[in-house]
């Protein structure tokens, strides 16, 4: 059985990494995230593999993280995110004080609300969902325990952790959530960031100087 790609597509105004995960032999795929621009090398990349897009699953509803959500969205991709980011895809104006002045924010529809615990299954994998708030209330990650990889959104980065001076963030949380949520799955597992390069569990834990394990 051929391996899943895993690939990796930085994009919009701040590079925020969007994750394209493809099965070519079976012509499935899922996409974590969508930063302005993304569909641009989604769309052909999904083409030449002869793929269908099955899902698209927002780690959480920052400006960032979803400039092409609609744009996905209007192709009959479904959207699966929190609840607790509702009124911030619903309500854009609300980011308006802390994204790039002059950006236009989309609004974005949540087909499926995902929640501490869910199980789900696109491209021929399963995918449990972690609730991981602080950096924002929706914030999730995705985990795919037979390719040992976590999409943690914003949570946490390689040697450091998402802002929490935006309206809703919080440290306190945010320091919990990366203690029971991330720092619990295998040690071994790669976490794959909303910004910068992959770590690991076991690295975050060992060395990352806001949150010790």
């Amino acid at each position: 059985m051929a391996a899943m790609e895993i690939h990796t597509l930085p994009a919009g105004p701040i590079q925020t990494n969007a994750y394209l995960l493809l099965d070519r032999d079976a012509g499935r795929a899922v996409l974590i995230d969508a930063p302005h621009g993304v569909w641009e090398e989604v769309g052909p990349a999904l083409a030449d593999a002869g793929a269908r897009l099955e899902a698209l699953l927002l780690t959480h509803a920052h400006w960032d993280h979803t400039g092409d959500a609609v744009i996905i969205q209007a192709t009959g991709v479904p959207v699966y995110a929190h609840e607790a980011d509702r009124p911030l895809y619903e309500r854009p104006d609300i980011q308006e004080m802390f994204s790039i002045p002059g950006y236009a924010i989309p609004t974005v529809r949540m087909d499926h609300a995902v929640a501490q615990g869910d199980r789900l299954e696109f491209a021929g994998q399963s995918i449990e969902v972690r609730h991981v708030p602080g950096h924002c209330a929706g914030n999730v990650l995705f985990h795919f325990p037979a390719l040992g990889v976590a999409f943690v959104g914003d949570a946490i980065f390689a040697g450091s952790v998402g802002r929490t001076d935006f309206p809703g963030c919080s440290m306190a949380e945010l320091e919990r959530s990366i203690r029971t949520q991330i720092y619990t799955l295998p040690p071994e597992t790669r976490l794959l960031p909303g910004h910068g390069p992959a770590t690991t569990v076991a690295r975050e834990r060992a060395t990352n100087p806001f949150v010790s394990g």
